[in-house]
């Protein structure tokens, strides 16, 4: 007998092959019965047997059933691990994004806190996200402990990738189909007889998209400050003038980091301007001004911080990517501007706590009293960053900022900050640039009336960044 396939065979050996006691046996032919066999021989004729029908054996049939489920058990874990690494990677890149926003917000309330020492009752303003870009550029180029320094007080050791994650942010936040304007630029200006290596040159094009215009610092200083002036007046639609003053860049100068922010949205729910009237606004207990105070009744996320007596109002902008959270005591307590005890617990845990939607209703009914108010502040960041510790960079003989330059000498002079911001019933326009909660059970309807100093700051809400963060003191 020929050897038949294993998968049709029911009586297989290991050899794959009919057993030898079935060859030349006297099996009943397939349609023949007994008796009709018996006379066949009886009568001389030659009887040929044939193997038992070809049918699937029970083995078979159960090894390919077996097989089946478990290719179906293969394919169903092969999913799911593509899933789980789909997953893990968009948790990877988040878990990335969020060291990025705990280190710009850390810095944000590192350097509030420096400017409050040095202006305790005045209005603040300023772009950590604009200042901490353009010490990143620093950063870059800066090796040993000018790099450990900067490192620290910026808090970039916090984060994998730094520079490659400000730029995938840069990207997140610039978008031209955004339902707001929100525009970063960064530019290099260097003396043109200074050389400048390429690596640092390239890499700050690519990751930052910072372009580097050769200038005549050496003869034509005063000339090059209006040139860059311009260049930040068109990036901030006007709204930034006069960045660097006369005194700023003189002909020692060998390089200008410059970074702008322009900020433009329009409230998700806009304050009616015939609601708008003059109210009363308390500057302290005994100190008032006239205000143009918008009015809203509307259904905003609210919380409240129980610690320090303090409400917490969020004012979405419209396509809710970015936010105003406003920090407003309940009434001035203390014998300064009522924010005391509010910015003496202003670390970034409490921050963080006090303003994550988990702790904020979103169904109560809010009334909202906001003054219109317009702030512009300019700062020159030196002394307050060699408090946090930022000192190498701004000395000739320590800086050692070899990654952007062969030569000795290469130190940072001066970094220049100046920011804008206009709060009004259509929503807010801000612009920045530098060179170099437990809830309490509440009834349904909230007041938050902001008749006296409060906290404020602009967030990205997608990757939870703080572009711009300010306190209102004094209209």
């Amino acid at each position: 007998m020929p050897a038949i396939d294993v998968g049709e065979t029911s009586g297989e050996n290991a050899s794959g092959t009919w057993p030898d006691s079935l060859e030349n046996s006297q099996q009943p032919r397939k349609g023949l019965s007994s008796l009709q066999e018996t006379q066949e021989r009886k009568e001389g004729r030659e009887v040929v047997s044939t193997p038992p029908p070809e049918k699937p054996s029970l083995s078979w049939r159960r090894r390919k059933a077996r097989f089946a489920g478990t290719q179906k058990r293969h394919l169903a874990e092969a999913s799911r691990t593509s899933t789980d690494i789909r997953v893990g990677e968009r948790r990877e890149k988040s878990f990335i994004m969020d060291q990025l926003a705990n280190a710009n917000t850390h810095f944000a309330l590192d350097l509030f806190q420096k400017l409050t020492e040095a202006n305790s009752t005045g209005n603040i303003f300023f772009s950590p996200l604009n200042i901490s870009s353009a010490l990143a550029m620093v950063y870059l180029g800066a090796k040993g402990d000018t790099a450990t320094l900067l490192s620290k007080a910026c808090h970039f050791d916090a984060v994998e990738d730094l520079h490659v994650k400000l730029q995938a942010l840069s990207t997140k936040i610039n978008r031209s189909d955004a339902p707001y304007v929100l525009k970063l630029a960064n530019r290099l200006y260097g003396e043109k007889t200074y050389c400048f290596l390429k690596d640092y040159l390239t890499s700050t094009q690519k990751l930052y998209g910072a372009e580097l215009s050769m200038v005549d610092f050496l003869n034509a200083a005063q000339s090059v400050r209006t040139q860059i002036n311009q260049w930040v007046e068109g990036q901030t639609e006007g709204k930034i003038t006069e960045l660097l003053s006369e005194d700023s860049v003189n002909e020692l100068t060998k390089l200008v980091l410059v970074n702008a922010i322009y900020f433009k949205g329009s409230w998700e729910e806009k304050f009616d301007k015939f609601d708008t009237t003059d109210k009363p606004f308390r500057l302290s207990k005994k100190e008032k001004k006239n205000v143009k105070m918008m009015f809203m009744k509307k259904k905003l996320p609210f919380g409240y911080i129980d610690d320090c007596k303090c409400r917490v109002l969020e004012l979405p902008y419209q396509g809710k990517e970015l936010s105003m959270i406003l920090l407003l005591p309940d009434d001035i307590e203390d014998d300064s501007t009522g924010l005391e005890q509010l910015e003496k617990q202003l670390i970034l845990g409490n921050l963080q706590k006090w303003t994550c939607s988990q702790n904020m209703y979103s169904n109560h009914e809010v009334y909202v009293h906001l003054p219109k108010f317009k702030l512009e502040e300019s700062y020159d960041l030196q002394s307050y960053l060699e408090a946090l510790g930022l000192r190498d960079v701004f000395d000739s003989g320590k800086a050692d900022l070899s990654g952007m330059s062969r030569a000795r000498d290469l130190h940072v002079s001066k970094i220049v900050h100046k920011s804008f911001v206009e709060v009004n019933e259509e929503g807010t326009e801000a612009a920045a640039a530098a060179a170099a909660v437990a809830t309490n059970s509440m009834p349904m309807r909230e007041k938050f009336n902001a008749d006296h100093p409060f906290l404020f700051f602009i967030r990205h809400n997608p990757t939870n960044t703080i572009l711009f963060f300010g306190r209102f003191a004094s209209p």
